[in-house]
């Protein structure tokens, strides 16, 4: 396993790190949760990343039981806040100093440890001031609570207003948590250069856009039983490789890629991500032990330039670019 720098700070993560959105809590068993992780770790891994509302909390509590017993201070644990959680109340969301000051204690509570190495704002909160939720973070850092903080999905003027901010509470902001893959390449024209200048980097996550580039979606074939997009009809993503024959098609030229460099598709996906140099981490989540060990595999791996102008050129306009794509995502008011 590989480690990186996350943005200038002196913290190193596994650049492929565990994440546990949609599995922990909800698609599979706690005690194949709690194999999951326990691969993860033979693996290598020491980077663990979840949030609150992942499964309404439940999340948090199974990765808190998997973890149990490890040395903490060999671990680097992530948490992030702004969904709604609890009974969803008019007060269970955003990033008001109130949700923040209250959540950390309820997620350091079910991980059961006394601080997070990143706290991260979830989505940017347009109901509250920046400069409120800041000053919230800066107290949860001064309080112990967390070492680092970070943001998901921000634009790029909202990272430079925030880490503004940051600097002259004297927080460390040091990451953003976007969707990228090759085919989601949205955060290459704004944000990528907005997060170096400013010395964060980037912990993605949807490596393998939600199972879409391992390959598994034939074109003119109904999607597979189980799969992410059989249990999320109605949804963009399911929605797209329904309706997208092309997209499908270029995915499965990608194959021949993959089998040059001696890589599953799901490998070559992760190790995608992780050739730009503004990425600290890959996120990847798993319903399998065997998951996790084979994506885990990816890490260290150098993806040689010829392939990877294979790659643009197989994909081609199927490439989502637009830095637009960010705001436009995004949540235009608090979710309760």
């Amino acid at each position: 396993m590989e480690f990186r720098y996350l943005g200038n700070s002196g913290l190193k993560i596994s650049e492929i790190t565990y994440g546990n959105w949609l599995t922990h809590g909800s698609q599979i068993e706690n005690d194949v949760a709690i194999e999951c992780v326990h691969a993860a770790l033979n693996a290598g891994i020491t980077s663990f990343d979840t949030a609150d509302v992942y499964a309404n909390t439940k999340a948090e509590s199974v990765l808190g039981m998997a973890l149990a017993g490890q040395r903490r201070e060999s671990l680097e644990i992530f948490t992030k806040v702004y969904w709604p959680t609890g009974p969803k109340g008019h007060n269970d969301c955003g990033l008001s100093r109130k949700h923040i000051v209250e959540s950390i204690d309820g997620s350091l509570a079910r991980l059961g440890t006394d601080y997070v190495d990143l706290y991260q704002a979830h989505r940017y909160d347009t109901e509250t001031p920046l400069e409120e939720t800041m000053l919230a973070f800066a107290d949860v850092v001064r309080a112990g609570k967390a070492l680092y903080i970070g943001v998901s999905e921000w634009t790029a003027d909202q990272i430079r207003a925030g880490k503004a901010l940051a600097d002259e509470l004297h927080v460390p902001l040091v990451s953003n948590q976007p969707r990228y893959n090759m085919i989601s390449r949205v955060i290459e024209g704004e944000v990528v250069p907005t997060c170096k200048e400013l010395g964060m980097s980037q912990i993605v996550w949807s490596p393998v856009a939600e199972g879409l580039l391992t390959g598994k979606y034939l074109p003119g074939h109904p999607v597979p039983i189980g799969s992410r997009a059989a249990s999320s009809v109605g949804t963009a993503l399911a929605q797209r490789i329904l309706s997208d024959q092309t997209l499908l098609q270029r995915v499965q030229d990608l194959r021949h890629v993959a089998e040059s460099l001696d890589l599953t598709m799901a490998e070559l996906a992760v190790a995608w991500v992780l050739q730009n140099d503004n990425v600290s981490a890959a996120l990847v989540g798993a319903s399998s032990p065997e998951q996790i060990t084979s994506n885990a595999k990816a890490s260290g791996v150098i993806i040689p330039p010829d392939a990877l102008m294979t790659i643009d050129s197989i994909l081609g306009d199927s490439i989502e670019r637009d830095p637009a794509m960010t705001a436009r995502r995004a949540p235009l008011s608090r979710p309760c």
